[in-house]
């Protein structure tokens, strides 16, 4: 068993002053819950812990916003280490320069370890027991405390783990404080699996204490959508069906599995991405304006333009899976898991009929990004007959280089009357120098602590989206639909550009947005 469970006294870390940040200009509130704070990481050992949890917790404390004098973080999994086994574990992900030493040091103080399995009362009753001795050192009132627990773990072990948070882990007493549980997709494998999963958990915990996270959502420019959309003249008449032909939103990835066949076996691409990244993208893009700002007003939104999402047609559909995929050992031989999907999306309603909404997906690819890509219709009656030189687009660049350009038709300097294609580009290495961009784990984070939940998948969100892509899944699964093979560092199968072209895609020759340098 780990020393966090014979804390004999209360330990006492020097506050420190909240340092401030451009990069948190949204958050530049202090958070507005004060006490005893504990974030319990389950599966701690874990990658996505190390590479993920941890470093986002570190830049937030960081950056003030965890008190020292508040917070504790505890470590949970099965294995079988020291605290200060945890803390070299985590430590090489934490510090980015020599300047940030001190930081790491002060902060892994904070952490505490704790072993046990995910289905046996003991290893819980032992981290009750050492997170009630963290609020008894912070002389906190029974059952005000603030517990967040954050389930770095595969889903399959979330229904044992919520029990024993709930029979041994919750606060005592309902007077102020709360349990709240941050849940990592998959959500299920389809609407069936997800159903019983989201009804295991919630039998267990309200909706309000449930964080369903999807990292996309974080994203610096997934979150400037509503901003961009809603706050802003120029689009409100141009964001519909008379002006916009159609909307791609793709995530491209320029590597394989590596390492992680078996796991992406399970799932392949659709699961992997467009069910959950992509859709939420296209929730915000496509959604009516929200009454207000308030998290259930937004996400009442977003269900509605998923409930008016059609079935999806096999021939709007492409898949792809790379050569060499199935060279994996962990992969079986026969597998028709696709690594490349582009499909069709097409939503019913008097905003967006007609409107092909392209969702497009793949690993080796000849590129690595994500975009959005909103492609407007020809100009009518062009005198200038620029049409070869390609339509006008609104793009928004996600990752890597982020960015939002509007590509439009100009005349070319010179005595000629020649039209090109140009951009008004907003890069944000070159607008907003010197500020770091956080990390979507450390804004969501956050948002959790903070109790706002508007960037987080509400139940009925999720059983939308289920309902829209489970019965392609499951005609994939059974062999209905083949994924077609392609040469790794392509652009996928041809079939997928023959697909874009036929729901209207126009592509642009001779033209390539180049991010600017400083």
């Amino acid at each position: 068993m780990s020393q966090a469970i014979g804390l004999p006294t209360c330990w006492h870390i020097e506050k420190r002053a909240p340092l401030k940040s451009d990069s948190f200009i949204r958050m530049e509130e202090s958070v507005n819950e004060t006490g005893c704070l504990s974030i319990i990481v389950l599966g701690a050992s874990g990658d996505l812990a190390k590479k993920k949890t941890f470093p986002a917790l570190f830049n937030l404390y960081r950056q003030g916003f965890l008190q020292s004098n508040e917070v504790h973080i505890f470590g949970y999994a099965r294995t079988k280490i020291s605290d200060d086994d945890l803390r070299n574990r985590i430590r090489g992900y934490l510090t980015k320069s020599a300047d940030d030493d001190e930081a790491v040091s002060e902060f892994l103080q904070l952490v505490k370890y704790v072993s046990g399995s995910y289905d046996t009362p003991e290893g819980f009753q032992a981290l009750d027991e050492a997170i009630a001795k963290h609020e008894i050192c912070r002389n906190t009132t029974e059952g005000t405390a603030r517990r967040l627990f954050y389930l770095a773990l595969p889903p399959s072990v979330y229904p044992p783990v919520c029990r024993m948070i709930k029979t041994y882990c919750m606060n005592k007493s309902d007077l102020g404080g709360w349990t709240r549980i941050v849940v990592e997709k998959p959500f299920g494998k389809d609407l069936a699996s997800s159903e019983q999963l989201s009804s295991e958990i919630g039998s267990l915990f309200d909706e309000p204490q449930i964080y369903r996270i999807d990292h996309y959502l974080g994203k610096e420019l997934v979150q400037n959508l509503l901003v961009l959309r809603f706050a802003n003249r120029m689009f409100l008449p141009l964001w519909n069906r008379d002006h916009i032909d159609n909307v791609q939103i793709v995530f491209r990835e320029d590597f394989g599995t590596e390492g992680r066949g078996g796991y992406f076996d399970e799932y392949g691409i659709i699961r992997d991405i467009i069910q959950n990244h992509l859709l939420q993208v296209l929730c915000l893009i496509a959604m009516e304006k929200p009454v207000s700002l308030k998290p259930e007003h937004i996400r009442d939104e977003k269900v509605k333009v998923l409930q008016s999402v059609v079935p999806i047609e096999d021939d709007e559909v492409v898949l792809g899976q790379y050569e060499g995929y199935t060279d994996d050992p962990t992969v079986p031989d026969n597998s028709n898991t696709p690594t490349f999907a582009t499909m069709v999306l097409r939503i019913h309603n008097e905003r967006w009929e007609g409107v092909p909404f392209i969702m497009k997906a793949g690993k080796a690819i000849n590129s690595r990004k994500a975009e959005i890509r909103i492609q407007f219709k020809d100009v009518p009656g062009d005198i200038f007959r620029s049409k070869k030189q390609g339509r006008n687009e609104f793009v928004i660049r996600l990752q890597p280089s982020e960015a939002m350009y509007m590509k439009l038709t100009v005349k070319q300097p010179g005595l000629e009357m020649q039209c090109v294609q140009s951009e008004l580009d907003l890069s944000y290495t070159q607008r907003y120098q010197g500020v770091v961009i956080p990390e979507a784990y450390e804004r969501l984070i956050l948002d959790t602590i903070r109790g706002d939940q508007q960037h987080f998948v509400r139940r009925d969100e999720l059983k939308v989206a289920w309902e829209i892509f489970t019965p392609l899944l499951h005609r994939i699964d059974n062999g209905e639909v083949k994924s077609i093979p392609y040469k790794p560092g392509s652009r996928g199968p041809a079939e997928a550009d023959a697909l874009l072209e036929r729901a209207g895609y126009v592509q642009t020759h001779g033209y390539i947005w180049i991010p600017p340098t400083l």
